[in-house]
Protein backbone atom coordinates (compact mmCIF):
# COMPACT_ATOMS: atom_id res chain seq x y z
CA UNK A 1 0.00 0.00 0.00
CA UNK A 2 1.80 3.71 -0.96
CA UNK A 3 2.36 6.09 1.98
CA UNK A 4 -0.30 8.38 2.14
CA UNK A 5 1.46 12.17 3.16
CA UNK A 6 -0.08 14.87 4.55
CA UNK A 7 1.63 18.62 4.83
CA UNK A 8 0.62 21.58 6.44
CA UNK A 9 1.83 24.97 5.57
CA UNK A 10 1.78 28.92 5.95
CA UNK A 11 0.17 28.71 9.46
CA UNK A 12 0.21 32.52 11.65
CA UNK A 13 1.69 30.38 14.47
CA UNK A 14 1.83 26.52 14.87
CA UNK A 15 2.60 25.85 18.47
CA UNK A 16 4.65 21.98 19.08
CA UNK A 17 3.36 22.08 22.90
CA UNK A 18 6.95 20.25 23.38
CA UNK A 19 9.11 21.37 26.05
CA UNK A 20 12.83 21.40 24.60
CA UNK A 21 14.19 19.34 27.94
CA UNK A 22 11.25 17.10 27.67
CA UNK A 23 11.48 13.37 26.61
CA UNK A 24 8.59 11.22 25.47
CA UNK A 25 8.43 9.80 28.51
CA UNK A 26 8.23 12.67 30.86
CA UNK A 27 4.64 14.10 32.63
CA UNK A 28 3.48 16.12 30.49
CA UNK A 29 1.34 17.76 33.29
CA UNK A 30 4.28 19.40 34.40
CA UNK A 31 4.17 22.32 33.25
CA UNK A 32 5.24 24.94 36.53
CA UNK A 33 4.84 28.19 36.75
CA UNK A 34 4.00 31.27 33.63
CA UNK A 35 6.26 31.23 31.07
CA UNK A 36 7.03 29.13 28.28
CA UNK A 37 4.58 26.03 28.12
CA UNK A 38 4.47 25.87 24.55
CA UNK A 39 7.41 25.00 23.28
CA UNK A 40 8.10 26.42 20.06
CA UNK A 41 5.84 28.84 18.40
CA UNK A 42 6.45 28.99 14.82
CA UNK A 43 5.47 31.84 12.56
CA UNK A 44 4.82 30.74 9.24
CA UNK A 45 4.88 27.58 10.42
CA UNK A 46 4.00 24.34 8.85
CA UNK A 47 4.33 19.81 9.31
CA UNK A 48 4.61 17.06 7.18
CA UNK A 49 3.40 13.81 7.85
CA UNK A 50 3.40 9.88 6.53
CA UNK A 51 1.09 7.36 7.31
CA UNK A 52 -0.85 9.14 10.67
CA UNK A 53 2.34 10.08 12.07
CA UNK A 54 4.43 13.59 11.90
CA UNK A 55 7.66 13.30 10.28
CA UNK A 56 9.08 17.11 10.65
CA UNK A 57 7.55 20.57 11.88
CA UNK A 58 9.12 23.89 11.46
CA UNK A 59 9.01 26.71 9.25
CA UNK A 60 6.60 25.79 5.95
CA UNK A 61 10.38 26.86 3.69
CA UNK A 62 12.04 23.73 5.73
CA UNK A 63 9.50 21.24 5.19
CA UNK A 64 9.00 18.98 1.69
CA UNK A 65 7.35 21.26 -0.87
CA UNK A 66 4.28 18.67 -1.48
CA UNK A 67 2.32 15.88 -0.56
CA UNK A 68 -0.62 13.94 -1.34
CA UNK A 69 -2.60 16.46 0.88
CA UNK A 70 -1.57 20.08 1.00
CA UNK A 71 -3.92 22.43 3.49
CA UNK A 72 -2.57 25.91 3.58
CA UNK A 73 -3.25 27.22 6.58
CA UNK A 74 -2.28 30.75 6.20
CA UNK A 75 -4.76 32.87 8.69
CA UNK A 76 -4.99 29.58 11.04
CA UNK A 77 -3.28 29.01 14.85
CA UNK A 78 -2.33 25.31 14.68
CA UNK A 79 -2.32 23.46 17.75
CA UNK A 80 -2.26 19.58 18.60
CA UNK A 81 -5.07 18.45 18.94
CA UNK A 82 -6.45 18.41 22.49
CA UNK A 83 -7.39 15.07 25.00
CA UNK A 84 -10.49 14.69 26.19
CA UNK A 85 -10.37 12.80 29.68
CA UNK A 86 -13.75 12.00 31.58
CA UNK A 87 -17.07 12.13 29.69
CA UNK A 88 -20.47 10.21 29.87
CA UNK A 89 -21.51 10.81 26.41
CA UNK A 90 -24.71 8.94 26.48
CA UNK A 91 -25.81 12.06 28.53
CA UNK A 92 -26.03 14.09 25.59
CA UNK A 93 -29.36 13.12 25.20
CA UNK A 94 -30.94 14.43 28.63
CA UNK A 95 -29.32 17.75 28.15
CA UNK A 96 -31.23 20.74 30.70
CA UNK A 97 -33.63 17.85 31.90
CA UNK A 98 -36.04 20.59 34.09
CA UNK A 99 -35.95 19.01 36.97
CA UNK A 100 -31.84 18.23 36.74
CA UNK A 101 -30.68 21.76 36.40
CA UNK A 102 -30.59 23.38 39.82
CA UNK A 103 -30.04 20.17 41.46
CA UNK A 104 -26.30 19.25 43.05
CA UNK A 105 -24.96 15.86 42.37
CA UNK A 106 -26.48 13.45 43.99
CA UNK A 107 -30.03 15.15 44.05
CA UNK A 108 -29.00 15.22 39.75
CA UNK A 109 -28.22 11.83 39.15
CA UNK A 110 -31.58 10.40 41.58
CA UNK A 111 -33.03 12.15 38.73
CA UNK A 112 -31.96 11.37 35.77
CA UNK A 113 -31.28 7.57 36.75
CA UNK A 114 -35.12 6.22 35.46
CA UNK A 115 -34.81 8.18 32.58
CA UNK A 116 -31.36 6.59 31.62
CA UNK A 117 -32.80 2.95 32.93
CA UNK A 118 -34.69 3.26 29.28
CA UNK A 119 -31.33 4.01 27.02
CA UNK A 120 -30.45 1.02 24.71
CA UNK A 121 -27.70 0.16 22.01
CA UNK A 122 -29.04 2.34 19.63
CA UNK A 123 -28.89 5.52 22.10
CA UNK A 124 -25.40 4.69 23.11
CA UNK A 125 -24.00 4.96 19.48
CA UNK A 126 -25.87 7.86 18.43
CA UNK A 127 -25.05 9.68 21.56
CA UNK A 128 -21.75 8.88 21.36
CA UNK A 129 -20.98 9.64 17.40
CA UNK A 130 -22.78 13.13 18.32
CA UNK A 131 -20.65 13.77 21.09
CA UNK A 132 -16.87 12.57 19.53
CA UNK A 133 -18.93 15.03 16.68
CA UNK A 134 -19.19 17.77 19.06
CA UNK A 135 -15.55 17.39 20.70
CA UNK A 136 -13.89 16.65 16.99
CA UNK A 137 -15.54 20.44 16.47
CA UNK A 138 -13.55 21.96 19.16
CA UNK A 139 -10.23 20.65 18.36
CA UNK A 140 -10.11 17.40 20.16
CA UNK A 141 -8.57 14.81 18.92
CA UNK A 142 -8.53 11.91 22.02
CA UNK A 143 -11.26 11.51 23.75
CA UNK A 144 -12.18 8.81 26.94
CA UNK A 145 -15.54 7.80 27.92
CA UNK A 146 -16.90 6.88 31.03
CA UNK A 147 -20.00 4.57 30.34
CA UNK A 148 -21.13 3.06 33.53
CA UNK A 149 -24.86 1.48 32.65
CA UNK A 150 -25.67 -0.87 30.68
CA UNK A 151 -29.58 -1.41 30.18
CA UNK A 152 -31.17 -3.22 27.73
CA UNK A 153 -28.59 -4.53 26.18
CA UNK A 154 -26.41 -1.82 25.44
CA UNK A 155 -22.47 -2.66 25.35
CA UNK A 156 -19.35 -0.73 25.24
CA UNK A 157 -18.87 -2.28 21.98
CA UNK A 158 -21.68 0.53 20.96
CA UNK A 159 -19.48 2.67 22.19
CA UNK A 160 -16.06 1.84 20.13
CA UNK A 161 -18.69 1.46 16.70
CA UNK A 162 -19.43 5.17 17.07
CA UNK A 163 -15.08 5.98 16.96
CA UNK A 164 -14.74 4.33 14.57
CA UNK A 165 -17.23 5.88 12.33
CA UNK A 166 -16.48 9.42 13.29
CA UNK A 167 -12.37 8.24 13.64
CA UNK A 168 -11.82 9.85 16.87
CA UNK A 169 -9.07 8.50 18.62
CA UNK A 170 -10.75 6.80 21.84
CA UNK A 171 -10.19 5.16 25.41
CA UNK A 172 -13.50 3.40 26.28
CA UNK A 173 -13.51 2.57 29.67
CA UNK A 174 -15.85 -0.38 31.07
CA UNK A 175 -17.75 1.13 33.82
CA UNK A 176 -20.21 -0.40 36.81
CA UNK A 177 -22.33 -0.09 39.60
CA UNK A 178 -23.18 -2.97 41.73
CA UNK A 179 -24.58 -1.69 44.63
CA UNK A 180 -28.39 -0.42 43.99
CA UNK A 181 -30.51 1.59 46.18
CA UNK A 182 -31.77 -1.52 48.11
CA UNK A 183 -28.18 -1.72 49.26
CA UNK A 184 -27.76 1.64 50.45
CA UNK A 185 -26.28 2.70 47.22
CA UNK A 186 -27.45 5.85 44.77
CA UNK A 187 -28.42 3.84 41.59
CA UNK A 188 -31.89 1.91 40.80
CA UNK A 189 -30.88 -1.96 41.38
CA UNK A 190 -32.28 -2.39 37.66
CA UNK A 191 -28.89 0.05 36.49
CA UNK A 192 -26.29 -2.30 38.54
CA UNK A 193 -24.80 -5.32 37.79
CA UNK A 194 -23.99 -8.21 39.58
CA UNK A 195 -19.95 -8.30 40.59
CA UNK A 196 -19.18 -11.56 38.46
CA UNK A 197 -20.94 -10.33 35.47
CA UNK A 198 -19.09 -7.09 35.26
CA UNK A 199 -15.59 -8.64 35.91
CA UNK A 200 -16.42 -10.84 32.57
CA UNK A 201 -17.52 -7.95 30.32
CA UNK A 202 -14.33 -6.14 31.76
CA UNK A 203 -12.23 -9.13 30.12
CA UNK A 204 -14.22 -9.59 27.37
CA UNK A 205 -14.06 -6.01 26.21
CA UNK A 206 -9.90 -5.44 26.69
CA UNK A 207 -9.79 -8.82 24.85
CA UNK A 208 -11.82 -7.36 22.22
CA UNK A 209 -11.33 -3.57 21.98
CA UNK A 210 -7.84 -2.98 23.47
CA UNK A 211 -4.66 -2.40 21.33
CA UNK A 212 -1.17 -1.48 23.11
CA UNK A 213 0.44 -0.32 20.50
CA UNK A 214 1.85 3.02 19.37
CA UNK A 215 -0.55 5.63 17.86
CA UNK A 216 -3.34 2.87 18.95
CA UNK A 217 -6.92 4.18 17.84
CA UNK A 218 -9.10 2.43 20.48
CA UNK A 219 -7.57 1.33 24.13
CA UNK A 220 -9.61 -0.03 27.11
CA UNK A 221 -9.75 0.88 30.97
CA UNK A 222 -11.43 -0.58 33.44
CA UNK A 223 -14.06 2.62 35.45
CA UNK A 224 -15.88 1.31 38.27
CA UNK A 225 -18.42 3.94 38.71
CA UNK A 226 -17.34 5.64 42.09
CA UNK A 227 -16.99 4.75 46.05
CA UNK A 228 -20.73 4.95 46.44
CA UNK A 229 -22.11 2.88 43.38
CA UNK A 230 -19.24 -0.32 43.61
CA UNK A 231 -17.98 -2.27 46.99
CA UNK A 232 -15.08 -2.43 48.03
CA UNK A 233 -13.78 -5.42 46.59
CA UNK A 234 -14.81 -4.55 43.25
CA UNK A 235 -12.68 -1.93 43.15
CA UNK A 236 -9.90 -4.47 44.06
CA UNK A 237 -10.65 -6.98 41.83
CA UNK A 238 -10.84 -4.55 38.74
CA UNK A 239 -7.43 -3.41 39.42
CA UNK A 240 -6.21 -6.86 39.67
CA UNK A 241 -7.51 -7.49 36.49
CA UNK A 242 -6.45 -4.21 34.68
CA UNK A 243 -3.24 -4.64 36.08
CA UNK A 244 -2.91 -7.91 34.44
CA UNK A 245 -4.00 -7.10 31.04
CA UNK A 246 -1.87 -3.52 31.80
CA UNK A 247 -5.00 -1.58 30.92
CA UNK A 248 -6.25 1.90 32.41
CA UNK A 249 -8.06 2.29 35.59
CA UNK A 250 -10.61 5.53 35.92
CA UNK A 251 -13.05 6.63 38.40
CA UNK A 252 -15.04 9.73 40.12
CA UNK A 253 -13.37 10.63 43.61
CA UNK A 254 -13.91 13.17 46.05
CA UNK A 255 -16.53 14.97 43.23
CA UNK A 256 -17.96 17.45 45.84
CA UNK A 257 -18.59 17.62 49.98
CA UNK A 258 -21.24 14.62 49.56
CA UNK A 259 -18.63 12.37 48.61
CA UNK A 260 -16.68 13.18 51.63
CA UNK A 261 -19.43 12.84 53.72
CA UNK A 262 -20.58 9.24 52.25
CA UNK A 263 -16.80 7.92 52.35
CA UNK A 264 -16.25 9.02 56.16
CA UNK A 265 -20.02 7.35 56.81
CA UNK A 266 -19.09 4.31 54.91
CA UNK A 267 -15.54 3.61 55.28
CA UNK A 268 -14.24 5.75 57.86
CA UNK A 269 -11.67 6.67 55.26
CA UNK A 270 -10.78 9.89 53.35
CA UNK A 271 -10.50 9.62 49.36
CA UNK A 272 -6.99 9.12 49.88
CA UNK A 273 -7.16 6.52 52.34
CA UNK A 274 -9.90 4.90 50.33
CA UNK A 275 -7.87 4.58 47.07
CA UNK A 276 -4.76 3.53 49.02
CA UNK A 277 -6.97 0.81 51.02
CA UNK A 278 -8.55 -0.35 47.66
CA UNK A 279 -5.17 -0.26 45.44
CA UNK A 280 -5.90 2.42 42.98
CA UNK A 281 -3.38 4.84 43.15
CA UNK A 282 -0.38 5.27 40.22
CA UNK A 283 0.27 5.62 36.91
CA UNK A 284 -1.98 3.95 35.03
CA UNK A 285 -4.43 5.17 37.47
CA UNK A 286 -6.76 8.39 36.70
CA UNK A 287 -9.44 9.88 39.11
CA UNK A 288 -11.95 12.29 37.89
CA UNK A 289 -13.12 15.87 40.02
CA UNK A 290 -10.99 15.53 42.72
CA UNK A 291 -12.53 18.46 43.86
CA UNK A 292 -12.45 18.00 47.44
CA UNK A 293 -8.84 16.22 48.17
CA UNK A 294 -6.70 17.96 50.69
CA UNK A 295 -3.07 19.03 50.79
CA UNK A 296 -2.31 15.01 52.38
CA UNK A 297 -3.88 13.75 48.99
CA UNK A 298 -2.39 15.72 46.63
CA UNK A 299 0.76 14.86 47.33
CA UNK A 300 -0.48 11.39 47.65
CA UNK A 301 -1.18 11.68 43.80
CA UNK A 302 2.13 13.13 42.99
CA UNK A 303 4.15 10.63 44.92
CA UNK A 304 2.14 7.87 42.80
CA UNK A 305 2.01 9.21 39.34
CA UNK A 306 -1.65 9.31 39.52
CA UNK A 307 -3.56 11.40 37.52
CA UNK A 308 -6.77 13.65 37.14
CA UNK A 309 -9.15 14.87 35.00
CA UNK A 310 -10.33 18.42 35.50
CA UNK A 311 -13.93 19.24 34.82
CA UNK A 312 -14.55 22.90 35.69
CA UNK A 313 -18.16 23.33 33.74
CA UNK A 314 -19.33 20.70 35.47
CA UNK A 315 -17.76 21.55 38.94
CA UNK A 316 -19.90 24.54 38.14
CA UNK A 317 -23.06 23.59 36.92
CA UNK A 318 -23.18 20.99 39.91
CA UNK A 319 -21.97 23.13 42.55
CA UNK A 320 -19.41 20.88 43.40
CA UNK A 321 -16.40 23.62 44.26
CA UNK A 322 -13.15 24.57 42.18
CA UNK A 323 -10.52 21.63 42.26
CA UNK A 324 -6.99 23.60 43.75
CA UNK A 325 -4.96 22.73 40.11
CA UNK A 326 -2.86 25.59 40.67
CA UNK A 327 -1.71 23.51 44.18
CA UNK A 328 -2.04 20.07 41.98
CA UNK A 329 0.34 21.02 39.37
CA UNK A 330 2.70 22.54 41.60
CA UNK A 331 3.30 19.46 43.70
CA UNK A 332 3.53 17.14 40.55
CA UNK A 333 0.36 15.96 39.84
CA UNK A 334 -0.40 14.79 36.29
CA UNK A 335 -3.48 16.91 35.35
CA UNK A 336 -5.52 16.82 32.35
CA UNK A 337 -9.04 18.13 31.12
CA UNK A 338 -12.40 16.76 30.41
CA UNK A 339 -15.81 18.01 29.80
CA UNK A 340 -17.75 15.63 31.64
CA UNK A 341 -20.87 14.44 30.85
CA UNK A 342 -23.26 16.49 28.67
CA UNK A 343 -25.87 16.15 31.34
CA UNK A 344 -23.77 17.74 33.41
CA UNK A 345 -21.68 20.45 31.31
CA UNK A 346 -24.10 20.51 29.20
CA UNK A 347 -21.65 21.13 26.49
CA UNK A 348 -18.60 19.08 24.73
CA UNK A 349 -16.35 21.89 23.78
CA UNK A 350 -13.24 21.17 24.81
CA UNK A 351 -11.37 24.83 24.09
CA UNK A 352 -14.03 26.57 26.21
CA UNK A 353 -13.11 23.65 29.22
CA UNK A 354 -9.64 25.11 29.26
CA UNK A 355 -11.13 28.83 29.36
CA UNK A 356 -12.97 27.98 31.96
CA UNK A 357 -10.00 26.05 33.85
CA UNK A 358 -7.64 29.49 33.73
CA UNK A 359 -10.34 31.57 34.66
CA UNK A 360 -11.39 29.69 37.71
CA UNK A 361 -7.87 28.96 39.04
CA UNK A 362 -7.77 32.99 38.88
CA UNK A 363 -11.39 33.38 40.92
CA UNK A 364 -9.87 30.84 43.33
CA UNK A 365 -6.30 32.87 43.18
CA UNK A 366 -4.83 35.30 41.33
CA UNK A 367 -4.74 37.12 37.87
CA UNK A 368 -1.60 34.94 37.11
CA UNK A 369 -2.82 31.73 38.79
CA UNK A 370 -3.08 30.45 35.45
CA UNK A 371 -2.27 31.16 32.22
CA UNK A 372 -3.93 30.56 28.74
CA UNK A 373 -0.31 28.71 27.47
CA UNK A 374 -0.65 26.77 31.10
CA UNK A 375 -3.92 25.82 30.10
CA UNK A 376 -3.49 24.84 26.92
CA UNK A 377 -0.83 22.56 28.51
CA UNK A 378 -3.09 20.69 30.23
CA UNK A 379 -5.59 20.31 27.24
CA UNK A 380 -3.33 18.93 25.17
CA UNK A 381 0.17 17.08 26.39
CA UNK A 382 -1.28 17.03 30.34
CA UNK A 383 -4.21 14.99 29.33
CA UNK A 384 -2.00 12.95 26.99
CA UNK A 385 0.32 12.23 30.14
CA UNK A 386 -3.29 11.44 32.45
CA UNK A 387 -4.01 8.83 29.46
CA UNK A 388 -0.74 7.42 29.92
CA UNK A 389 -0.02 8.58 26.02
CA UNK A 390 3.71 9.48 25.05
CA UNK A 391 2.34 9.27 21.36
CA UNK A 392 -0.06 12.37 21.07
CA UNK A 393 -0.24 15.96 22.58
CA UNK A 394 2.50 17.37 20.82
CA UNK A 395 3.61 18.78 17.31
CA UNK A 396 7.12 16.70 16.66
CA UNK A 397 8.65 14.00 14.42
CA UNK A 398 7.47 10.62 15.95
CA UNK A 399 4.16 11.78 17.25
CA UNK A 400 0.54 11.29 16.34
CA UNK A 401 -0.78 13.70 13.55
CA UNK A 402 -3.44 14.80 15.58
CA UNK A 403 -4.13 18.53 15.26
CA UNK A 404 -6.12 21.29 15.69
CA UNK A 405 -6.38 24.36 13.74
CA UNK A 406 -8.53 26.99 14.47
CA UNK A 407 -8.93 30.36 12.02
CA UNK A 408 -8.39 33.56 13.36
CA UNK A 409 -8.89 36.06 11.05
CA UNK A 410 -12.87 36.32 11.99
CA UNK A 411 -14.26 38.13 14.39
CA UNK A 412 -14.03 36.32 17.61
CA UNK A 413 -10.16 36.76 16.99
CA UNK A 414 -10.47 40.93 16.11
CA UNK A 415 -7.67 42.55 17.86
CA UNK A 416 -5.70 39.66 19.10
CA UNK A 417 -2.96 39.77 17.05
CA UNK A 418 -0.87 40.48 19.74
CA UNK A 419 -1.21 36.93 21.05
CA UNK A 420 -2.76 34.84 18.67
CA UNK A 421 -2.16 31.73 20.84
CA UNK A 422 -3.43 33.31 24.07
CA UNK A 423 -6.32 34.28 22.10
CA UNK A 424 -7.83 31.39 21.75
CA UNK A 425 -8.93 31.17 25.40
CA UNK A 426 -8.79 35.03 26.20
CA UNK A 427 -11.48 35.69 23.35
CA UNK A 428 -13.79 32.88 23.88
CA UNK A 429 -14.39 29.62 22.30
CA UNK A 430 -14.49 28.87 18.56
CA UNK A 431 -14.88 25.59 16.33
CA UNK A 432 -12.02 24.58 14.62
CA UNK A 433 -11.32 24.97 10.67
CA UNK A 434 -9.74 21.40 10.49
CA UNK A 435 -9.51 18.67 13.11
CA UNK A 436 -6.92 15.90 12.06
CA UNK A 437 -6.99 12.61 13.78
CA UNK A 438 -4.12 10.05 12.87
CA UNK A 439 -3.53 12.09 9.62
CA UNK A 440 -6.91 11.89 8.28
CA UNK A 441 -9.31 15.18 7.92
CA UNK A 442 -12.23 14.75 10.43
CA UNK A 443 -13.55 18.15 10.14
CA UNK A 444 -12.81 20.07 7.04
CA UNK A 445 -13.11 24.12 6.52
CA UNK A 446 -15.42 23.63 9.38
CA UNK A 447 -17.64 20.90 8.89
CA UNK A 448 -17.89 17.34 9.96
CA UNK A 449 -15.92 15.35 6.99
CA UNK A 450 -16.86 11.52 8.33
CA UNK A 451 -20.25 11.86 9.10
CA UNK A 452 -23.53 13.48 7.05
CA UNK A 453 -23.96 15.93 9.99
CA UNK A 454 -27.76 16.00 9.12
CA UNK A 455 -28.77 12.54 9.62
CA UNK A 456 -26.24 12.43 12.96
CA UNK A 457 -28.79 15.05 14.04
CA UNK A 458 -31.99 13.61 12.94
CA UNK A 459 -31.33 10.31 14.65
CA UNK A 460 -30.20 11.81 17.62
CA UNK A 461 -32.88 13.62 17.64
CA UNK A 462 -35.10 10.38 17.24
CA UNK A 463 -33.10 8.80 20.65
CA UNK A 464 -34.18 11.97 22.74
CA UNK A 465 -37.84 11.69 21.36
CA UNK A 466 -37.71 8.08 22.74
CA UNK A 467 -36.67 8.73 25.98
CA UNK A 468 -38.79 11.76 26.27
CA UNK A 469 -41.83 9.70 25.17
CA UNK A 470 -40.99 7.14 28.38
CA UNK A 471 -40.02 9.27 30.85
Amino acid sequence: MADKTLLLKNADLLCTMKLRDAGSGQSAAHVGRPGDHCGAEIKNGGLFARNGVIEAVGDTDSLPADADTVIDMTGHVVIPGMVNTHHHMFQNLTRAVPAAQNAPLFGWLQTLYPIWCNLGPDHIYWSNALAMAELALSGCTTSSDHLYLYPNGARLDDSFAAAADIGMRFHGTRGSMSIGESKGGLPPDRLTEAEPTILADCQRVIETHHNADRYAMHRVALAPCSPFSVSMDLMRETAHLARAYKVGMHTHLAENSEDIDYSLASFGMRPGEYIEAVEWIGHDVWHAHCVQLDPQEINLFARTGTGIAHCPCSNMRLSSGIAPIREMIDAGVKVGLGVDGSASNDSGHMLNEARQAMLLQRVMKTGDAMTARESLALATRGGAAVLNRDDIGVLAPGYAADIAAFDCRGIDFAGAEWDLLAGLLFCGPIKTSYTIINGKIIVDQGQLASMDMQHLLSRHRAMTADLMSKA
